[in-house]
């Protein structure tokens, strides 16, 4: 058992309790995180004159080799070790020798877990932003191919009022903005560096910690050493903002499934993001969408968790910090695979243009429309709603549309109903003639495409701008 401690002890530790207690089984995910912050820490101390230059480039050079080593394959990261810090440092000291002694100078694994599991995630949250990037495009795309594209809009899952495509996926493209601007705010919150926090309360070493966090590209040190090593808020943060995400996604999953089905048929799948029943021959299953639909609960399991972790911890660092990665390492892994699948399933959907326009005509989307036209003719509006509700009525006897009725027949209800009706209730009319901001017009779609192009445009890394 190679660990980084044991002057204390009189005895070797149970061998249930040493395997309980280690973390090498999943922390090794962040070995060059570990070697970074070595490889910063070290040259701080040969410029404070805290070791010679001369141990710097032998430490360096050895860590180096350890880099190389590990990513061929020459050397690999076993159980034998404690931790992730424990094998690169046992590994430095077999390697270069007592040089290697002093690589944890001024140093603690409680600000050196620290510094690797916020290396680790500020990667994670950039990955993330990238793909909700490319996300937002193939969302742009759909919406620049689809301004004329009507289809029903809907309240409680019943047929409302006509939008088209582009307004519907553009309600996804604001969601999914929202969700880059939260991780721009969580990298700018979080970017301070922890290292030469010490075990809590710093160390009496003239450490240059200004040096070491800009080397390794944060805005400074943490300002308080026993906040440094205790602090996983921008974790919980992070963690959220999948969750957040997560639950879009699976809404929008959860339309696509609708779409999908025989009953609104205005998706088809394409069939590499598709399965088939091992029983039945004509089943084409929306697998991708149900998964991700699915898997949000495996993301929102890992924010609770940490939370719960959380919630009781008194100052400073706590064994019970360890319990911060597996969860967190799953549900990040998760939420970037449904992202890149989710985003190549958008991709290759068919929609059924026709269908959606029929599907909106003949479910009564323009009501309010032929009430709003009454009104125009002077009947007060609580009258209109009234009349429109027993036209809708005899259209369901007829089963037809109620653009589909003869002016006599719509005479019946109203003698104010003149020619001009059929062109006021269309369909189209419908749509394009509502153009307040944010509305599915074609005026103002066309504005707001505008604008999501330009986003993307200026926001190639909202996070570089944090």
């Amino acid at each position: 058992m190679a660990q980084l401690w044991g002057g204390r002890f009189t005895k070797d530790t149970d061998k249930l309790v040493y395997a309980f207690n280690a973390s090498i089984g999943f922390d090794q995910r962040f070995f060059h995180e570990d070697v970074a912050g070595s490889r910063a820490h070290v040259k701080m101390l040969a410029k404070q004159g805290i070791i010679s230059k001369e141990d710097r480039d032998v430490i360096l050079g050895g860590l180096d080799s350890i880099e190389a080593d590990v990513d061929n394959g020459r050397l690999k990261i076993t159980d034998e070790y404690e931790d992730i810090h424990s094998f690169v440092e046992a590994n430095l000291i077999n390697r270069v020798g007592d040089a290697g002694k002093k690589l944890h100078t001024g140093r603690s694994r409680n600000d050196q877990v620290a510094l690797d599991m916020r290396l680790y995630t500020r990667k994670q949250v950039r990955e993330t932003d990238d793909l909700l990037k490319h996300l937002l495009g193939t969302i742009l795309s759909i919406m620049q191919k689809n301004i004329d594209t009507v289809m029903p809009g809907f309240t409680h899952l019943q047929k409302a009022q006509p939008v088209t495509l582009a307004h519907h996926l553009g309600a996804y493209f604001e969601m999914f903005r929202r969700d880059r601007g939260r991780l721009a705010d969580i990298y700018d919150r979080m970017n301070y560096c922890p290292l030469g926090s010490g075990a809590l309360a710093g160390t009496t070493y003239p450490l240059d910690r200004q040096m070491t966090a800009e080397s390794l590209g944060f805005y400074g040190p943490t300002r308080n050493s026993m906040d440094g090593v205790s602090d996983r808020d921008y974790l919980i943060e992070f963690l959220s903002a999948l969750s957040i995400i997560m639950m879009h996604l699976s809404r929008f999953s959860e339309e696509i499934i609708l779409w999908n089905s025989n009953e609104y048929r205005f998706v088809e799948i394409d069939d590499g993001f598709s399965t088939g029943s091992s029983i039945m021959p004509q089943k084409k299953n929306p697998d991708i969408a149900e998964l991700v639909r699915g898997k949000t609960g495996r993301v929102y399991g890992a924010l609770i968790q940490m939370l719960t972790t959380m919630k009781g911890l008194p100052l400073a660092y706590n064994k019970d910090m360890q319990e911060d990665k597996e969860l967190s390492f799953d549900a990040m892994d998760t939420a970037k695979g449904c992202i890149h699948l989710f985003d190549g399933m958008l991709a290759t959907l068919k929609f059924n243009k026709e269908i959606m326009e029929r599907s909106a005509r003949h479910g009564f989307t323009n009501a309010t429309d032929v009430a709003d036209y009454l009104v125009g003719k002077g009947i007060p509006f609580r009258d209109a709603h009234g009349i429109v509700g027993r036209i809708v009525l005899d259209c369901i006897d007829k089963k037809c549309a109620i653009d589909d009725l003869s002016l006599d027949e719509l005479k019946k209800f109203s003698p104010k109903f003149e020619d001009d009706v059929y062109d006021a209730i269309s369909i189209k009319t419908c749509v394009d003639k509502r153009l307040t901001t944010g509305a599915p017009g074609r005026a103002a779609m066309e504005e707001e495409i505008k604008a999501c192009i330009d986003y993307l445009k200026d926001a190639d890394s909202l996070i570089d701008k944090a």
